[in-house]
């Protein structure tokens, strides 16, 4: 076969099933774009220089970009495959042999591949500028001037997506070499036998759904949570493909076997056709209800996060100028850091407005019965252990004003635990419980929400001395005493910043016993952590924008698919007596049918996940569930909104084929 002819062939198929190679284009540009992006992004010395965290969260969002391109761009090939064969097989019996079909699709495919990695790169480039510009906005950075071009991220593209090509066009090829003519003439078609019901296969989806639903829903330990999560995603995955592909055939079995239903003109044709495509649907749906839960779990997880992140930075850094500092020992450091404080604010005219000065000594512990005993952290242990604060009487006078007159081994204490025996151990120290009290001091050390939560207060220092002792025998002497200066001023920003370096130049002449000494801001001490939830919000709606395209592409090719099927079939339905306002209706019903099921699938999932997503939440410090919840109702409702719009704008497509 001459050349010329094989590439005349591949443009003329290429123009002829626009219709399909458009959106397929559109994606393949669109998924390029985003992955230069991300790697771009990933790679830029200014978004490294500007934020360590954040230039590893877009390296983790290149490795997700990477897999999911595998995935979406080989399940569009199968399609677009699946809708040639019947062309493909009659150029076979029109005499074409199949090495030169094979040279028209690689011609195709190249055609494709390098026009939409064209395409992507160059939207890809002009789009890494914008969000370059938004990302140096959000953190306050300079912006840089020009367009800058990575060479890294164009390489890697092109590897990825050179790979995507040859492993595309290898199936492609292996599947026309291994197809009989007659096989590929009704490729197209394949599904149309009723499928059996496979009860098993049902059985085993609802268990893996109940499962993974039973794990979200009754893991209360954080940390167990976590361990968890992935085995939970896991099974309710392979139950959504297995509810999809056997549950929906035994369902709607039975809804035909229920004559009261199954005998009414609209039913009738809506289950019966349903029946029948189930088989080469049901993949097409739990991929959609799969990209659905992805895009809500992200994008209203990392949004809370966002909106939720002064409540955490109240809490990791209270006062306005903070001062930490770690011993090994009791000291008398405390009152020399708050003079060092005072005299200095005194110099540089600085209005303090309170200063909260206690020190503590932050540990876990496992609970065993009425003790606490010092091991480290096992998934068998995980749900007792006990995240503890000791600190003397004088330190909780000095934060509430109140004395509790303790003597000898009697404590006092603020408890998450449900119940606390009188009498109990910690080590082998012997303690007796005098009274408890109430709430009066959240330390971001050991408030993380991942564990019980107790504060102990002691009688004096010689008892928290004796404590420090005990605890780091247990803990090969890895644990300290924390002295806190919360400052809390009335000054501008800049000023605070001058304060709180001279009070670091002043460090040299105060006489201090520390391991370690931190200074900062309230904004320098929370600097790190929203840099990390600005990049993980950034990813999540960057990851929900894919997703959501991803799911949209999905139905429009499913809305293609189903109108070329179902042409004929209604055709038929009013050649045997059906007007067509009955048509219209048993179409209406059906599509509805089809494609809103992921999206109630997907919100039932999210509903089911909800309460094991707040305990993960609680390892970013995000404790307010009411804010996530909702988050994630605003999302679901926008997101569902998005869903209607691509449901309706596709749905022409659909209705103009079956006319």
């Amino acid at each position: 076969m001459a050349k010329n002819f094989s590439w005349k062939l591949a443009l003329t198929n290429i123009k002829n099933n626009r219709k399909f190679y458009l959106p397929y284009f559109l994606a393949s540009a669109g998924i390029t774009g985003m992955f230069y992006i991300i790697c771009f992004l990933a790679m830029n010395e200014g978004i490294s220089t500007m934020s360590a965290s954040l230039s590893m969260i877009m390296g983790l969002g290149v490795g997700v970009m990477a897999i999911f391109s595998f995935i979406f761009l080989f399940y569009t090939n199968s399609f677009l495959m699946k809708r040639r064969k019947k062309e493909i097989g009659l150029y076979n019996i029109l005499g074409m042999e199949k090495r030169h079909i094979g040279r028209i699709l690689v011609i195709e495919g190249m055609l494709i591949s390098m026009s939409s990695f064209i395409c992507g790169m160059f939207s890809g480039i002009l789009f890494s500028k914008l969000v370059h510009l938004f990302l140096n906005w959000v953190f306050g950075a300079e912006p840089p001037f020009g367009i800058e071009i990575s060479k890294d991220a164009i390489i890697y593209s092109a590897i990825l997506f050179g790979a995507l090509f040859v492993l595309t066009t290898l199936a492609n090829q292996m599947s026309i070499r291994l197809a009989k003519p007659i096989e590929l003439l009704h490729g197209g078609n394949v599904g149309e036998k009723e499928p059996k019901a496979k009860g098993a296969l049902a059985l085993v989806g609802f268990l893996c759904l109940g499962a993974g639903y039973y794990i979200a829903i009754t893991t209360e330990n954080p940390l167990k949570a976590l361990m968890l999560f992935f085995v939970a995603v896991v099974l309710v995955v392979i139950g959504t493909y297995c509810l999809f592909t056997a549950g929906s055939i035994v369902i709607l079995k039975a809804l035909r076997k229920n004559k009261k239903f199954y005998y009414k003109s609209g039913n009738f044709t809506a289950v019966s056709g349903l029946i029948y495509r189930m088989k080469q649907n049901a993949v097409g749906l739990a991929n959609i209800c799969i990209l659905s839960t992805m895009v809500l779990v992200m994008v209203s997880g990392t949004v809370s996060l966002f909106f939720g992140m002064n409540d955490t930075v109240d809490k990791m850094a209270p006062g306005d100028i903070n001062i930490q500092e770690c011993t090994a020992k009791i000291n008398d450091d405390m009152g020399k850091l708050e003079n060092a404080a005072k005299n200095r604010a005194d110099s540089m005219g600085v209005k303090i407005e309170n200063i909260r000065a206690y020190q503590f000594l932050p540990f876990v512990a496992i609970r065993s019965e009425e003790n606490y005993i010092f091991e480290r952290g096992t998934q068998e242990n995980i749900k007792d252990m006990v995240s503890f604060a000791a600190m003397t009487e004088d330190s909780y006078t000095r934060l509430t004003g109140k004395k509790l007159g303790l003597t000898g081994n009697e404590v006092a204490m603020y408890t998450t635990l449900s119940d606390v025996s009188e009498d109990f151990k910690v080590g082998n120290i012997q303690f007796h419980l005098k009274e408890k009290v109430d709430g009066f001091l959240e330390l971001a050390e050991i408030e993380n929400g991942m564990t019980d939560v107790s504060y102990l207060i002691l009688a004096d220092d010689e008892a928290l001395q004796n404590l420090l002792t005990v605890v780091n025998g247990g803990y090969e002497n890895s644990c300290y005493l924390y002295t806190h200066l919360n400052i809390y001023t009335d000054c501008d920003e800049q000023l605070n910043a001058n304060y709180a370096q001279a009070l670091r130049e002043d460090d040299s002449e105060l006489g201090l016993h520390y391991e370690m000494l931190r200074v900062a801001t309230q904004e320098e001490e929370t600097g790190d952590y929203v840099e990390m939830v600005g990049g993980f919000l950034f990813l999540g709606i960057f990851l929900g924008i894919v997703f959501t395209f991803a799911a949209a592409l999905i139905i429009y090719y499913k809305q293609i698919s189903e109108g070329y099927y179902d042409k004929e079939k209604f055709e038929i339905m009013q050649k045997v007596g059906m007007s067509k306002k009955e048509v219209k209706a048993t179409i209406r019903k059906q599509v509805l049918m089809v494609f809103f099921v992921p999206l109630v699938m997907a919100g039932i999932h999210i509903a089911a996940a909800f309460k094991m997503i707040t305990k993960l939440l609680l390892v970013f410090a995000m404790t307010n569930v009411g804010l996530f919840a909702i988050c994630t109702l605003v999302t679901f409702l926008i997101f569902a909104g998005i869903y209607a719009l691509v449901y309706m704008v596709t749905a022409r497509e659909y209705y103009k084929i079956v006319g």
